[in-house]
């Protein structure tokens, strides 16, 4: 098991690039305190303060699907319904899901792969989304290394096409080809037409 490798830093941002494979990776930026002890292919565990929703409803906040739209019902949809268990207990069983404050909680992620590193700018780039806002303060671990970790590219983009000058020429001559043909067949209608029309008016004059 690798050594535990801790910092802290601030999330600026997501953005998207490709590892060596072509693949496209949705990524997180990091500026971190320091870059000591890690490397690209190590696994992360990023814990932050998630963005605060403000008060919400059961239906935003807990998914619930409130009640139906009809039968009598007139301002109750996003309502959550019973919350009471009768006489026995006679109460509301603690942790209850209600309408309350959304986001605002410390969330920790795990699995998180540190894909590349600027270390002059002490910028780290992650695999995925991790939480809290740009600027949010987050603290990152260092538990573990992927064994099957592929790279970024170099400028973060896709591998550039090199175009295939002889595939170009082969295109270039097809469609020469086709044009000749067509003017080819073109002549030969507008012969067809012209003798067409000389023994149309032969046959008239007669």
């Amino acid at each position: 098991m690798s050594e535990l490798v801790v910092t802290t830093g601030k999330k600026l941002g997501s953005t998207q690039k490709f590892n060596q494979n072509g693949t496209r990776i949705p990524v997180s930026l990091i500026a971190v305190v320091s870059t000591a002890g890690f490397k690209p292919g190590d696994l992360l565990k990023i814990s932050g303060t998630s963005k605060g929703k403000g008060f919400a409803g059961v239906v935003k906040r807990h998914g619930f699907h409130g009640g139906p739209h009809t039968h009598g019902q007139s301002d109750r949809e996003r309502h959550a319904g019973s919350i009471g268990q009768t006489t026995t207990p006679g109460r509301v069983y603690r942790g209850k899901r209600m309408a309350g404050r959304m986001g605002g909680d410390k969330v920790t992620l795990k699995g998180l792969a540190l894909m590349d590193i600027a270390e002059k700018e002490k910028i780290m780039t992650v695999k995925g989304l991790i939480p809290g806002p740009i600027n949010g303060k987050i603290t990152l671990t260092k538990y573990a290394e992927m064994k099957k970790f592929v790279p970024l590219m170099s400028d973060g983009k896709y591998a550039e096409i090199v175009p295939d000058e002889e595939k170009i020429a082969q295109q270039a001559e097809q469609v020469a080809a086709m044009e000749k043909k067509a003017e080819e067949v073109k002549t030969e209608t507008d012969k067809t037409v012209e003798l067409k029309e000389e023994k149309a008016e032969g046959e008239n004059n007669a």
